[in-house]
């Protein structure tokens, strides 16, 4: 299948925060967005966590009540400053667009046809999507009921339960010729505990093997990035779909530059079938 999108990006919430300083880490924004070009889509998490920090910062409080509104007010608030800090520092002669999805997106055939011929118009109009989910508008008791509706009428549906499966579908909606998920670490491991267990490749002649090998890996890893975190068997599972379609997947740290790892110049789990 011919590859329509060179790549698709996608960054977790806490590789945008400073630990040390329970702050947006510009430096990330900073060195991410610099790259990004027409051609390339880029999910990014994040708009929770940062809504957060900057109601704290100016209430000196967190928000209290039922965890589904408040998740949606810190999601509205955080989003303005997700879309301004990849303005500020994507290249100025580029549009920067932002796109909210939420799993009926995927699971609508017109929705999905719309949102990827949006998608694919973009490089030719010299534009950088920026996609997130829509937690703005979504919550959890709501989402399930629709999923359950959805599953009663077809074998597969797509639940986007994190961006890493946002990803990995608009991935293989636009047959992207690499998906790039960045996180906090060097990418998937046997042993989180222990760096020198870095997967570096899972591979295969075809998608078949390139599966079964990923079945294994996921059955060997343990451990996650952060306490809460999906981890890596989830990721694992998110990006069969894509993996199927003929996506190379590459799992790395935010901290490295795109370009190095792309062009293998820093440590990351490559995932996909092999070409001769």
């Amino acid at each position: 299948m011919e590859q329509e999108i060179e790549l698709v990006g996608k960054i977790g919430s806490m590789a945008l925060i400073n630990k040390e300083d329970n702050d947006i880490d510009y430096n990330i924004f900073c060195r991410i967005s610099k790259e990004l070009r027409p051609g390339y889509v880029f999910v990014s998490s994040g708009a929770t966590e940062i809504g957060r920090l900057d109601y704290i910062k100016r209430t000196g409080r967190e928000l209290v009540g039922d965890p589904d509104e408040v998740k949606t007010d810190y999601a509205a608030q955080g989003q303005a400053i997700l879309m301004q800090n990849y303005r500020q520092f994507i290249h100025p002669s580029y549009s920067v667009r932002q796109v909210l999805v939420e799993h009926l997106h995927f699971n609508d055939p017109e929705k999905r046809k719309h949102l990827k011929e949006f998608l694919l118009r973009c490089p030719a109009q010299n534009a950088i999507p920026i996609i997130n989910y829509n937690d703005a508008v979504s919550f959890e008791e709501n989402r399930k009921l629709e999923i359950a509706l959805l599953s009663a009428k077809s074998k597969k549906v797509v639940e986007c339960v994190d961006n890493d499966e946002t990803a990995a579908q608009i991935a293989c909606l636009l047959n992207a010729k690499y998906l790039l998920i960045l996180t906090s670490v060097d990418g998937i491991y046997f042993d989180f505990a222990d760096p020198s267990t870095l997967v570096k490749e899972i591979s295969g002649r075809s998608a078949e093997e390139v599966l079964r090998n990923i079945e294994r890996c996921k059955a060997s890893c343990k451990g996650s990035s952060r306490k809460g975190s999906n981890g890596a068997r989830a990721k694992l599972e998110y990006i069969k779909d894509a993996v199927i379609g003929g996506t190379t997947v590459k799992i790395a740290n935010a901290k490295y530059r795109i370009s190095d790892i792309m062009a293998g110049r820093a440590p990351c789990t490559t995932i996909g079938i092999k070409r001769e």
